[in-house]
């Protein structure tokens, strides 16, 4: 099932399944920001991440002395969210626990994903994790928002960041952070597509929690995307290296993947979230399209 918003000028479209944003199209022009999913080539669109990002070591963790199993990115992505608010421009969607996450998660959780369309072509998105357990949880979260670059013009394709001023950043072996091995993101030139740049992954900037701007382009053209991240911990830019992909993903995320040596304890792990009972945690970005 799948849900539409509408503010006469985009059409935005969100599957229940994962709340996922899955199009956001030019009503006037008929253009599509949001790849199309082929799964040939990746078959998502804008998943969420929920309730750890990146992976964990040997796609396990320890909570109080129990081993529990769990891939990539978590769970939400591929479970069926609930709406529970609706308006012609906004939409709430709402995944809780239950018998099979308690499984693989043991905490009562109610994780909402909110979407919020502007008169001004603004799409906000609004993560809040809610502990509705007896105790802390530990969680992370994060977007994973692929736009369309053609691929005839991948390389004029620019990202302009804001602050421009050099940022950490982290870097994987493999699928894990290896945190003696910083490197620098120059942000004071734009930063052109190129594919090799993805060799290895996701470049990766630590912003620790600040504000930032990212905007995509094609010089002389007049559309493109403008994310501003308010609060994340880390912010992935990415494409898959060797299947000449027509898109590019930039993604908030309040969370990593475990570092190379974490000991397997969700307690101790690099970067998570830790919330109280009957406390909410949020993050939030928005899109602009131009």
């Amino acid at each position: 099932m799948t849900v539409t918003l509408d503010n006469g000028r985009l059409l935005v479209t969100i599957s229940e399944h994962g709340a996922e944003l899955t199009s956001v199209q030019n009503k006037e022009t008929g253009f599509e920001y949001i790849w199309e999913g082929d799964p040939t080539i990746w078959g998502r669109h804008a998943p969420n991440l929920f309730p750890i990002v990146g992976r964990l070591k040997g796609d396990r963790y320890k909570y109080r002395d129990k081993t529990y199993f769990m891939t990539q990115h978590g769970f939400a992505r591929d479970d069926d969210f609930k709406i529970v608010e609706k308006t012609d421009t906004t939409v709430r969607l709402r995944l809780v626990d239950t018998e099979e996450t308690l499984s693989i998660y043991p905490f009562h959780f109610q994780f909402d994903v909110v979407f919020r369309l502007t008169e001004q072509d603004t799409l906000g998105v609004v993560y809040a994790v809610t502990n509705t357990d007896t105790h802390d949880i530990f969680c992370s979260f994060g977007g994973h928002p692929a736009f369309n670059v053609p691929l005839e013009s991948f390389g004029d394709y620019y990202i302009n960041v804001d602050p421009r001023r050099k940022y950490p950043t982290a870097k994987l072996v493999g699928p894990y952070l290896d945190n003696n091995l910083e490197g620098v993101f120059d942000a004071n030139q734009p930063l052109r597509l190129d594919r090799d740049d993805y060799r290895e992954d996701a470049k990766i900037l630590r912003t620790e929690g600040n504000p930032i701007t990212f905007v995509l382009s094609k010089k002389a053209q007049s559309h493109g995307v403008t994310m501003h991240i308010q609060d994340a911990k880390f912010v992935g830019i990415w494409t898959p290296y060797a299947k000449d992909a027509p898109f590019i993903c930039i993604e908030p995320w309040w969370g990593i993947a475990d570092t190379v040596d974490a000991d397997g304890n969700i307690k101790h792990k690099y970067a998570i979230n830790h919330v109280a009972p009957a406390q909410t945690y949020t993050g939030s970005y928005t899109l602009t399209f131009f």
